[in-house]
């Protein structure tokens, strides 16, 4: 007897995929409304609970909740993704944005050297921004 058993819809390679686009997306929407210090942290080979840490500053609650909303935008809207969770929105210190695969941390100044996530997660790959020139390409470098 043969059984009929369907293909899987969605491989891990797409999901990984997918969740580099949404972080990278992300990342662009906070560099786009100024964010700062905009780091990607690839934590695939570190845990299985998420693929991706977007870490970012603003300078103000104002900034925080404009880049946060602008990233939900982003994601949902224009990507089709559906956020699962939020947290510190009101407080405005550090607000979480879940997507499963991928989460941002939006910090201010002082909770994000508290919290230190990129020295606590400092086995984690760094994702090159596109935006970003790679080391020692800079102008004036030679």
């Amino acid at each position: 007897m043969r059984f009929n058993i369907p293909e899987p819809t969605t491989t891990a390679e797409q999901i990984s995929e997918r969740s580099l686009q949404l972080a990278l997306a992300a990342a662009r929407t906070a560099h786009d409304n100024r964010g700062q210090d905009i780091v990607v942290l690839d934590m695939r080979e570190i845990t299985p609970v998420f693929d991706y840490f977007v870490i970012v500053t603003g300078n103000s609650r104002r900034q925080l909740h404009a880049i946060s909303e602008e990233i939900d935008h982003c994601l949902e809207e224009e990507l089709g993704d559906k956020r699962m969770g939020i947290e510190g929105y009101s407080e405005s210190r550090w607000i979480l944005l879940d997507y499963g695969t991928v989460v941002m941390h939006l910090f201010d100044d002082e909770m994000r050297e508290y919290y230190a996530l990129e020295q606590f997660w400092s086995k984690a790959k760094r994702v090159l921004l596109p935006w970003h020139d790679p080391p020692g390409t800079s102008e004036g470098e030679e």
